[in-house]
């Protein structure tokens, strides 16, 4: 079993590290403090290739497989975990799923754009009265001709305001429940599709969050994703491939944390000498290494699972479970390394703790990833 990296992964690590570095890290506290959204940002990192990754370069992406994606995530995220989650919607979340059940012609008419930062993609399940119960949808589709008309509200939408394409799940019959279910791909500018409200958030604030609204809006039949009644399937596959993209998001911003406790420990003097000297201290950061690698390499061992063309969704559920816990873990402790300046916005362990408790919250609370876990189990 080989643990390494192969020459091209290293490369894509090193080149996502040295793009943080230069290109977000200088704007990382503002695009928090301002929840702004960092759009010359994504659009260099379309350049780079990292919005399309999995995509085959014949459909205008860089045709890497999933553990180069995870390792881009992680590093995008251990500088800026705003810019990452962005990142992992659009490939995760609408790349995947219109290359897995897109037509041709879907395939053909999206993927080139949104892998090339023309276009963003978002991805829309979640409405008030169903989060983890996706079944309770109630934005219902109904046909018209070669239309369908759609109307319901979405919240909590990853890109919202700023998707040109979103992915959304509505029902062609509520009274089937999940099994009414529907996939289409709805684009900005469609008449009854309008951006509501944008989410105030605790972390990822550079993530724009929002409410969307369809009031009649029409969608051509030939923007419907898979067949009628599919869509519960979909999301649930594209929620597989994307909890590997919020496990590797963990992982960066766990990465990020433990880093700053390690330097501010060996900087900071307490009865005479560097905190970095005490065994309490030195425990913690023992504690958050062995950590990281372990979610790291759950993160890589579902990436290349997947890669493999195996079902992965118990290997995606227990990297995003781990990952979550360790990076909340891992960021409570740097804080706590860092004592009352670990509190305070100039340290970004501050932000990190922030941004952390969401990874155990979105694509599937760590409830719901423990509830997968087990099902599998059981019918082992």
């Amino acid at each position: 079993m080989d643990f390494g990296l192969t020459e091209l992964q290293q490369m894509i690590k090193e080149n996502a590290r040295e793009f943080a570095e230069k290109e977000i890290r200088p704007f990382a506290s503002k695009i928090d403090e301002e929840a702004s959204f960092p759009t010359e940002i994504v659009k260099k990192l379309s350049d780079l290739g990292f919005m399309g990754m999995m995509v085959p370069e014949e459909l205008g992406g860089a045709g890497m497989d999933c553990v180069s994606y995870a390792i881009a995530v992680e590093e995008i995220s251990r500088v800026c975990a705003s810019t990452g989650v962005i990142m992992s919607v659009n490939n995760s979340l609408v790349c995947q799923p219109i290359l897995d059940w897109g037509s041709p012609e879907q395939q053909k008419k999206f993927l080139p754009d949104l892998a090339k930062g023309k276009k963003l993609g978002g991805f829309s399940l979640t409405e008030p009265e169903a989060g983890s119960d996706a079944g309770n949808i109630q934005t219902i589709a109904v046909l018209q001709g070669d239309d369908y008309v759609i109307n319901g509200t979405k919240i909590f939408v990853t890109n919202g305001g700023n998707a040109n394409v979103v992915l959304l799940f509505a029902s062609i019959d509520k009274a089937l429940k999940a099994k009414g279910l529907t996939a289409f791909l709805v684009e900005r500018g469609m008449p009854g599709f309008k951006t509501g409200k944008k989410e105030n958030k605790m972390g990822i604030r550079g993530s724009d969050t929002s409410e969307l609204i369809f009031e009649d809006c029409k969608v051509p039949k030939a923007n419907l994703v898979g067949q009628p009644g599919q869509g519960f399937k979909i999301a649930m596959k594209a929620l597989d491939g994307g909890r590997i993209g919020i496990a590797a998001q963990a992982v960066g911003i766990a990465q990020a944390a433990m880093e700053a406790a390690v330097k501010y420990s060996k900087e900071r003097k307490q009865f005479g000498r560097p905190i970095a000297e005490f065994q309490a201290i030195q425990w913690m950061l023992a504690n958050m290494a062995v950590e990281i690698d372990a979610a790291r390499f759950l993160t890589w061992r579902a990436a290349f699972t997947k890669d493999k063309g195996l079902n992965f969704t118990k290997e995606a559920a227990m990297a995003k479970l781990f990952a979550s816990e360790t990076a909340v873990k891992t960021a409570i402790n740097a804080v706590q390394v860092h004592g009352g300046y670990g509190y305070m916005k100039e340290y970004d362990v501050e932000r990190h703790f922030r941004d952390a408790k969401i990874t155990e919250i979105y694509e599937g609370t760590s409830e719901v990833q423990r509830m997968v876990i087990a099902a599998s189990l059981l019918r082992a």
